[in-house]
């Protein structure tokens, strides 16, 4: 592992306890905002701060980490496969979780037994239903990176009782294990707040990923090409059919301008809009994942962020780090908390195309404007930084190790 994954100011925690970590999350192998951050904060406490850190993983057999991680950092997968669900028919989806999911306890349950780690992490997936039941002798967290009302996109206004009963009870019984947790990480003030039963939520946003040279300025932020950038997934909640309704409205203004739209999954239904909404494929791009993201970011002037929602929303950050003026959707929850209005980026209200079309063109014809909010970002985006979010998580650790 290169000294080139953390931020060129990262420093040495000290003295500090070397605590044995363990990560559960799905998989590693894709190209996620998950993945990508806990990549990134493993390798960070196993090489920078000295913990000996294990991640266990169910999917990806044979797969390699998609993102950056540490050789000091060890993986387990259990191999379980429980994305076969998703091509299962009800029944059969039924029978599958069941079985699948026993297997998961029995062999998480040995695997924590046998490392006896101090501290466990859950990203709150398919192990939160028997997590806190395991006696291995290590404190409980879980890190949550979805805001509670599109946890599991269970819709309010549903008009299918069972769905609607199913929701209430599997929220009751979510809310009941989140309660057994030694402490809840949230990214937002505001995903704390959205939940009033819990007494044990702590709020630690997600960290830079990339590695930024701060002491490093430059009067091209923000200028550097007539181009758009965004990065995310080709999914409902990542808004991408709105924005591409926006740049409809904006490229017949500013014919100069390019989008260029990053991101893992399927573009079918995308690519059928821009036909449909007569939109340039020369000057709008549909591109995949990308792992350079910093050199993607780099070689625009503009970031917009379309989402439905966000847990936090963790590439306005990045890309205020690499010098770019920012526009979001003032979405739940996350992007108001990162960006002031008019002061280091715009917000534009929720799903408002319109809006969202006149900040971008705003940001087009306005190049003092573009390099007013971009320095601003970089200064905004420091509040970020691995070194200081660090010192959060050891207090955190020192605490629920503390409370024995």
């Amino acid at each position: 592992m290169t000294e080139n994954l953390y931020l060129c100011n990262s420093r040495s925690m000290g003295t500090s306890k070397r605590y044995k970590i363990v990560f559960c999350t799905p998989a590693l192998y894709s190209a996620g905002g998950v993945e990508r951050v806990v990549s990134f904060k493993a390798s960070y406490f196993a090489e920078q701060l000295g913990y000996d850190v294990t991640i266990i993983v169910t999917e990806g057999r044979g797969r390699d980490c998609y993102f950056p991680l540490s050789d000091q950092v060890k993986v387990i997968n259990f191999e379980l496969g429980f994305e076969a669900l998703w091509q299962a028919s009800f029944i059969k989806k039924i029978f599958l979780y069941l079985t699948k999911q026993r297997q998961y306890k029995r062999l998480l349950k040995a695997e924590l037994m046998r490392i006896r780690p101090d501290i466990t992490i859950s990203m709150l997936r398919r192990e939160i239903n028997f997590l806190t039941s395991i006696q291995d002798g290590s404190r409980k967290i879980g890190e949550l990176h979805v805001n509670r009302a599109n946890y599991r996109n269970f819709e309010a206004n549903d008009s299918n009782v069972l769905k609607r009963l199913f929701a209430k009870l599997w929220m009751k019984s979510l809310v009941g294990q989140l309660r057994r947790l030694d402490q809840l990480v949230v990214l937002t003030e505001k995903s704390k707040a959205s939940w009033p039963e819990l007494s044990n939520v702590t709020v630690i946003p997600d960290p830079i990923p990339i590695q930024v040279e701060w002491e490093v300025g430059s009067d091209e932020y923000g200028v550097k090409a007539k181009r758009v950038v965004t990065i995310g997934r080709y999914a409902y909640q990542k808004g991408y059919d709105l924005l591409l309704q926006a740049w409809a409205e904006v490229e017949k203004q500013y014919p100069d301008w390019t989008l260029d739209i990053y991101g893992q999954g399927n573009q079918t239904s995308y690519r059928q809009l821009m036909t449909e909404l007569g939109v340039d494929t020369e000057r709008c791009h549909l591109n995949g994942p990308v792992k350079d993201v910093v050199e993607a970011y780099r070689e625009g002037s503009i970031f917009v962020l379309s989402s439905r929602f966000e847990g936090f929303g963790l590439v306005l950050v990045e890309a205020m780090a690499c010098g770019l003026p920012v526009i979001s959707f003032d979405c739940p929850a996350g992007p108001d908390e990162i960006i002031t209005d008019g002061v280091d980026g715009l917000l534009a209200p929720s799903g408002d195309v319109h809006a969202l079309a006149e900040k971008i063109m705003t940001l087009m014809a306005d190049k003092d404007l573009r390099q007013r909010l971009a320095k601003q970002a970089r200064q905004t985006a420091r509040r970020y930084e691995m070194a200081s979010l660090a010192n959060q998580w050891q207090r955190l650790f020192e605490t629920v190790t503390n409370n024995r």
